[in-house]
């Protein structure tokens, strides 16, 4: 269960003060693989963050009662001047994770070689997204959030990146971000459009997408 109570996000542009998440009162059931739809700005990055954590809204506050990844794909908590090594070791530590095992698995899943011992001020965005992906898949959350990173990588790196997620969906749920309407059908079960700061949930994928879609024409 996710429960958003009150929850508000503002930003300042241009002067003027841009509402992204206005007032949301809403219960996310448990064990539902959802996927987060919306225009391009709409704020879906936005409401992850705030679900993680990593970002704080203006009024309101998330409230969960299992165990939520970080936005995978963002790479908000990981500190740049740290390698991607010492990144993972840190957040073993914050999550009480074996330290060496999950040093070992990213190693091994991100593909990264010598840059994992870098600092991560060195990667491009589709590197970053191989070691948060890696990071997170290393870890068994109740929930894992996604923005888009099954998309990242050559043909071989996405094949394995939809195998492992699948894998972790056998026993967890989701919130995904995905352009990619497939992707969605394939690992997600239930809906929610964000507009105008708003979000309505639907029980019925293909209703959901349907409303996507149709705001899109």
């Amino acid at each position: 269960m996710i429960r958003f109570e009150n929850l508000t996000k503002s930003f300042w542009l241009r002067g003027e003060r841009r509402i992204v998440i206005d007032n949301l009162n809403l219960t996310l059931p448990t064990g539902r693989s959802l996927a987060l739809l919306g225009r391009n700005g709409a704020g879906k990055s936005t409401l992850l963050e705030m679900i993680a954590g990593t970002l704080r809204p203006d009024h309101g506050r998330v409230v969960s009662d299992g165990t939520l990844s970080w936005p995978v794909g963002l790479g908000a908590s990981f500190h740049r001047d740290l390698t991607g090594a010492e990144n993972v070791r840190f957040i073993a530590r914050i999550y009480g994770v074996e330290t060496d095992d999950l040093v070992a698995f990213v190693a091994e899943f991100s593909e990264l070689g010598k840059f994992y011992h870098m600092p991560m001020r060195s990667y491009s965005s589709g590197m970053r997204s191989r070691l948060t992906f890696g990071a997170s898949m290393g870890i068994k959350f109740d929930t894992y959030l996604v923005d888009e990173v099954t998309a990242v990588g050559d043909k071989s790196f996405k094949r394995k990146s939809r195998e492992i997620f699948a894998a972790r969906m056998q026993h967890s749920s989701a919130i995904m971000v995905n352009h990619s309407m497939g992707q969605v059908r394939k690992f997600c079960d239930a809906g929610a459009v964000l507009e105008n700061g708003k979000l309505r949930y639907f029980d019925d994928l293909e209703e959901a997408i349907a409303v996507h879609e149709a705001m899109l024409i």
